[in-house]
């Protein structure tokens, strides 16, 4: 059955004290529809996510299995785990004067400490703000600016940027330093028992930022249930995990890919996860037999890496049962290179930061190389044109899916562009085959998807034109064969600029994430315009059509 806004009707009594995030909602007809299971709602009204993740899961399974699994040192079990977060929740209600409702930013590699604030400022009442230790100073300002964040949580190896942010009223809080104010120094002396506030179900629980097509980031809103939503149904149904699983994979904390393969399955499962801060491939590669990592999360990138390494024949990969590959699109001789080196079948899957998980995908039998797959159970999914009007079997348009998840960007008017009609629009090119198999055709807007991140190109614009040689950019992706696409940044400089693409590189790698960061870089004397002015980015696509 399909539920307009919330599954309970108008939303819930909030447990919120500030409501910023409820009041920024987009406005009620611009919601999309929700798609339920069965009839009546989904779940209870008041629901934390926090507690249900960490709290019903000691009381389902113990609290003496492992949770986390950290190189160099003892794995914490739930019972660690569970007083670890109860005691950082004290600290931010106690002593940092955080109420249900306050945006608190999260900062930090992808370590058991940075999940254990995760989890507390969820039981806290609070709203997660995850965003990546590489993030910049001036990426950092304007997610905070957006978010209207006044806590942080940072690990004390991640904290210059965000100081030099300068973000008004800010009050950071390090993890992991050696002074009296460390969070973990104020959590030690905190009583090991905290209980969660009564959220409600559709309470926001994080704001998750994507980069989008434009410069400015959008804000991605997302309730308790959702957060439980994605766990009851793409990893339920797909990945099916146990609670001996040990959970790996290469996304940061930061992206919700990571988010719901590294912490919120396996809690829900009962499970483990390994957290490590550098994920590149050899790392991944040699974990799995260290810690006989059982699911592994990863984008086609990372795959192709650890199939190409040299030591591939050294290591036993046998305890992997279950592949997850998602953040760009699988190609088929990926999927066959790893089947036919692990026996494996790669789980490939579709996602977006707007729908917070994966929601097409296929495993086992039913997988097949070159296509994501069918709905997730709990999804649906069609193939539409640009006024929405559904397409026949076969014929490319765009991907329109609905199901217990949904976008709801922060104030933002891109929200009417996502959402219409009630189905979720997620800027991809689709083709539904007829046996109801979706395959992937390319993006529909101007991303560039780069190893699994998402890159928009205005955003790296803007900051190439913070230099100050440079007096127009444009910035596309090209085909690369080991990481899909490519960031390629066409420059033309002020009279008298010497061309220095080293000077340039360096100068952007101080301005944004260094995935974002052009691969390449070069010059023109003019980009190509229409007589009216606008940009031809379809010739900057096309090698050789520009001097």
């Amino acid at each position: 059955m399909t539920h307009p806004r919330s599954p309970h009707g108008p939303l819930l009594p909030s447990g919120h004290v500030d409501t910023f995030a409820r009041d920024h909602l987009p406005p009620a007809e611009l919601w999309p529809d929700l798609v339920l299971d069965g009839p009546g709602p989904p779940g209870p009204a008041v629901l934390n996510c926090g507690a249900e993740l960490l709290d019903a899961t000691v009381e389902r399974f113990g609290a003496d299995r492992p949770a986390f699994h950290c190189p160099g040192r003892p794995p914490w079990t739930y019972g660690e785990l569970r007083a670890t977060v109860d005691r950082i929740a004290h600290v931010l209600t106690d002593d940092l004067g955080v109420v249900p409702g306050n945006r608190v930013l999260l900062r930090g590699p992808t370590t058991p400490h940075l999940a254990a604030c995760w989890l507390a400022v969820m039981k806290a009442g609070g709203v997660a703000v995850t965003v990546l230790a590489q993030a910049r100073a001036t990426e950092l300002a304007t997610m905070c600016g957006i978010a209207q964040v006044r806590h942080a949580l940072c690990d004390v190896r991640s904290v210059d940027d965000l100081a030099k942010a300068g973000v008004p009223g800010l009050r950071i809080t390090t993890f992991g330093g050696d002074g009296p104010d460390d969070l973990l120094h104020r959590a030690a002396p905190k009583p090991a028992g905290y209980a969660a506030v009564r959220t409600a179900a559709d309470d926001v629980a994080l704001i998750a930022f994507t980069s989008g097509t434009t410069g400015r980031p959008k804000g991605c809103m997302h309730f308790h249930r959702d957060v439980l939503a994605v766990a009851d149904t793409f990893a339920r149904h797909v990945v099916k995990p146990v609670p001996d699983d040990v959970f790996a994979g290469s996304p940061p904390l930061g992206f919700t890919f990571g988010l719901g393969g590294l912490v919120i399955f396996p809690l829900r499962a009962g499970a483990s996860a390994l957290l490590l801060e550098q994920a590149g491939a050899p790392r991944l590669l040699a974990a799995v037999p260290e810690h006989r990592v059982s699911v592994l999360f990863t984008a086609p990138t990372a795959y192709r890496a650890m199939l190409a390494d040299p030591s591939w024949d050294a290591y036993d990969l046998s305890s992997l049962r279950r592949c997850v590959s998602a953040g760009e699109n699988l190609p088929a001789a990926t999927w066959h290179a790893w089947h036919e080196a692990t026996g494996l079948r790669i789980i490939n899957g579709i996602g977006a930061t707007e729908l917070l998980h994966i929601f097409i995908s296929a495993a086992d039998e039913a997988a097949r190389p070159g296509v994501t797959g069918l709905p997730v159970p709990g999804w649906e999914a069609r193939v539409v044109d640009r006024d929405g009007a559904r397409l026949p079997d076969g014929e490319p348009g765009l991907l329109a899916v609905r199901g217990p998840v949904g976008c709801r960007y922060l104030a933002d008017e891109r929200q009417r562009g996502y959402v219409r009609d009630g189905w979720n629009f997620t800027g991809d090119t689709y083709v539904r085959e007829p046996d109801g198999y979706f395959r992937y055709v390319a993006r529909a807007d101007d991303m560039i998807i780069s190893a699994g991140y998402n890159i928009a190109g205005p955003e790296v614009e803007e900051a190439l034109l913070r230099h100050p040689d440079v007096a127009e950019a444009a910035v596309v992706g090209r085909p690369d064969e080991a990481r899909g696409q490519i960031a390629v940044a066409y420059v033309v400089l002020r009279p008298g600029a010497r061309r220095d693409p080293e000077g340039l590189r360096a100068f952007m790698k101080a301005e944004l994430v260094p995935y974002k960061c052009p691969r390449a870089i070069e010059f023109l004397d003019a980009l190509p315009r229409t007589a009216t002015g606008k940009l031809q980015r379809f010739r900057l696509r096309e090698p050789g059509t520009v001097r």
